[in-house]
């Protein structure tokens, strides 16, 4: 079989890019709409948003592996079972709808706790707590999206985040200010504006699934011969059974996509709870202003992130696909070609935040006419120049983490990179800003070693091939149907 090359990879990245970009003008517009209610508005809207994502991102990581079974089940061309894991994602959204309603009254409580002023906390508390009604239609609207692209279908998550972005952006012009007709709710509103959007993409996304059923691109795989295995069979592993051939749901393989979902769900929480504290108690002392300077450089980084998170991804995809069709000896060229993309593509932009930090963090400026002076345009200015370091080493450790994912190389990645944010990361920071009183930038250049570090880290992982014994779908190193 062909190596996939880089036109093969484009195609499937292309919607996923611009669905990782809808969903960070989600972000980008929130930040940029409140901008001018100040700069405690900002604060709240960006770090609420952010410790939002900090809960939603256990289910999320957890139903992101429905890709990488998706994908290599695809493969090896079993589609019976790869039909059964949409319906495990839908699952998975209907518990977590289930524990984010149960959980908005503490809110409140867990907000007090943070270094904010009070100001701050008591409007991220009511941001918060609106946002978590949305906790089920984020996690359906993932899973829906990530099943199909593991089939090789990534419009899906294209167009339903497309229509979360419309509807948010609208929503907010709507709600923040008052337009229309509606009251002027502030960061109440923009709170508001994502929730109806989230649902809004999982119904466009849920009315999709309820009339094709994965159908389409079902029937396209089934008229693909199965390509040849590059890998022996393994003899020792042959003997498993095959995999049941009708359509009913098994709670042996819910339980198996947990085992490898949580993982991988429990590494994106913790190194994100990692980057949580670096904000919200490390960061947190540097002032309200140098706070909405980060949150406001992270969401222009999002611009660029998603982009770059969406190659991966695609490159992702690829890689589970050739595992599951044996192709093992593919795996190592379809990440460097993903590498190379993602490093381009970080590396362009990383050009214009160094070369024009200061026009682009104008956009966050509480009054924009005296942007040259407002404290969190010139702050911003600064970290956005060097945030352009940070974003060549991320591209590799998306790329690289992404692969491991696809493979089912969860275990490993959660303490791989756990131990780097919490024993590294964090502790050298908390030297540079608590005790060393080196300031906001020395801050961020801690952020650049931290990547720095998980490049080597997961590298080292994926060239040793450990990868290549995993066997994550149950079905052992069987050659494809």
């Amino acid at each position: 079989m062909p190596s996939p090359t880089y036109r093969d990879l484009i195609a499937l990245a292309w919607p996923i890019v611009l669905a990782r970009s809808a969903q960070a003008v989600i972000g980008f517009s929130d930040a940029a709409m409140v901008a001018p209610l100040g700069e405690d508005a900002l604060a709240a809207t960006t770090a609420g948003s952010l410790n939002t994502m900090a809960i939603f991102i256990l289910p999320m990581g957890i139903v992101f592996i429905v890709q990488s079974f998706a994908a290599q089940l695809a493969g090896r061309r079993d589609l019976a079972s790869a039909r059964r894991y949409a319906w495990y994602a839908l699952i998975l959204a209907a518990i977590t709808l289930t524990l984010g309603a149960a959980a908005i009254p503490a809110v409140g409580g867990l907000v007090d706790r943070l270094g904010f002023s009070p100001e701050v906390r008591a409007l991220m508390a009511t941001y918060i707590g609106v946002r978590f009604l949305a906790a089920g239609a984020v996690v359906g609207g993932e899973g829906i999206g990530n099943w199909y692209a593991g089939l090789g279908d990534t419009r899906i998550a294209m167009a339903t985040n497309v229509v979360a972005m419309a509807v948010n952006v609208f929503l907010n012009w709507v709600l923040i200010y008052g337009n229309l007709g509606a009251p002027a709710l502030g960061v109440e509103g923009a709170a508001w504006a994502s929730v109806l959007a989230s649902w809004a993409g999982f119904g466009a996304a849920a009315a999709y699934f309820g009339v094709d059923r994965g159908r389409r691109v079902m029937a396209r795989l089934e008229a693909e011969p199965p390509p040849p295995a590059s890998e022996p069979e393994i003899p020792e592993l042959a003997e498993l059974p095959p995999s049941p051939a009708d359509a009913r749901l098994s709670l042996g393989e819910f339980a198996r996509m947990l085992r490898f979902g949580l993982p991988n769900g429990a590494n994106w929480f913790l190194e994100f709870s990692a980057f949580l504290i670096f904000v919200n108690f490390i960061f947190a002392d540097l002032g309200t202003s140098a706070v909405a300077a980060l949150m406001a450089v992270i969401q222009v980084n999002s611009v660029s992130f998603m982009p770059a998170f969406g190659l991966a991804t695609a490159g992702a995809i690829l890689v589970g696909q050739a595992i599951g069709a044996r192709d093992l000896v593919d795996v190592p060229r379809i990440v460097a070609r993903t590498a190379s993309l993602t490093l381009a593509w970080q590396g362009m932009v990383g050009l214009i935040y160094v070369a024009f930090p200061g026009p682009v963090m104008t956009l966050f400026a509480s009054d924009r006419e005296q942007a040259s002076t407002d404290e969190v345009a010139v702050v911003g200015a600064t970290l956005l120049a060097i945030s352009a370091a940070w974003q060549l080493f991320d591209a590799l450790v998306n790329t690289l983490g992404e692969a491991l994912r696809a493979a089912g190389d969860t275990a490993w990645c959660l303490w791989a990179r756990v131990a780097t944010a919490w024993l590294v990361w964090l502790p050298t920071t908390y030297l540079v800003v608590e005790i060393q009183r080196l300031g906001a930038p020395a801050a961020l250049w801690c952020m650049v070693g931290y990547f720095v570090a998980l490049t080597f880290v997961l590298g080292w992982r994926f060239r040793s091939g450990a990868w290549r014994s995993i066997d994550l779908t149950g079905r052992g190193h069987e050659p494809p149907i």
